[in-house]
């Protein structure tokens, strides 16, 4: 594995900074402008690190709404930009919903795997992602929240760093130990490769 990706500028931080006062006066459009700007990648984030569309927009709803309460508070110009602070809001939210007992939807109670061999593929590539979850669940928190925001949440070294709060240095020793400990885990799962971490 290569060197940690590097970031692009913020684009945006001020509009966002801009936004966030207008919203703590109520301003409604605002917020939706805010919303419309940050939903989309969150949402994709949010989903990648869930696994469930549901408790993606229900994580991103809520994390919303607590832009909303406190965007009196924002500190324009402040020691974070609100794309990295509300990327570590969602990130947080995810990793909590992932601790809860998972609710089967409906449709999946009681549905044999089918026979036909598209259906055994079907099952093998199931088990073999909750095996990979599974695996990455049991890493240390520390190494674990860094893997998933660096290798699924679609951002750049740097910043995956200043939302986890550590140095980039730190960041790569983590991602190192992180995908040591996740490829002895997988290997006794009998997975030898998952793309990019191994």
């Amino acid at each position: 594995m290569g060197q940690v990706k590097q970031a692009s500028p913020a684009a945006g931080a001020a509009a966002d900074d801009d936004l966030l006062l207008a919203i703590a006066k109520g301003d409604q459009l605002a917020f939706r402008r805010l919303m419309e700007r940050h939903a989309k990648p969150m949402l994709a984030l949010a989903h990648r690190l869930t696994g469930s569309a549901e408790d993606a927009d229900e994580v991103v709803q809520e994390a919303f709404l607590k832009v909303w309460r406190l965007a009196a508070r924002w500190e324009v110009n402040g020691a974070a930009a609100f794309s990295t602070w509300f990327y570590r809001v969602v990130f947080n939210a995810c990793l909590d919903r992932r601790r809860r007992a998972p609710m089967a939807p409906l449709e999946d109670a009681g549905t044999p795997v089918d026979p036909a061999p598209i259906g055994f593929e079907t099952a093998q590539e199931k088990e073999r992602r909750q095996a990979i979850v599974a695996a990455l669940d049991a890493l240390p928190e520390r190494q674990r929240k860094a893997v998933w925001l660096y290798y699924f949440g679609e951002v750049t070294g740097p910043e995956a760093a200043q939302i986890l709060g550590m140095s980039l240095s730190a960041l790569e020793a983590l991602l190192v130990r992180g995908r040591r400990s996740l490829k002895k885990a997988l290997v006794k799962r009998g997975i030898v490769s998952i793309g990019d971490i191994l």
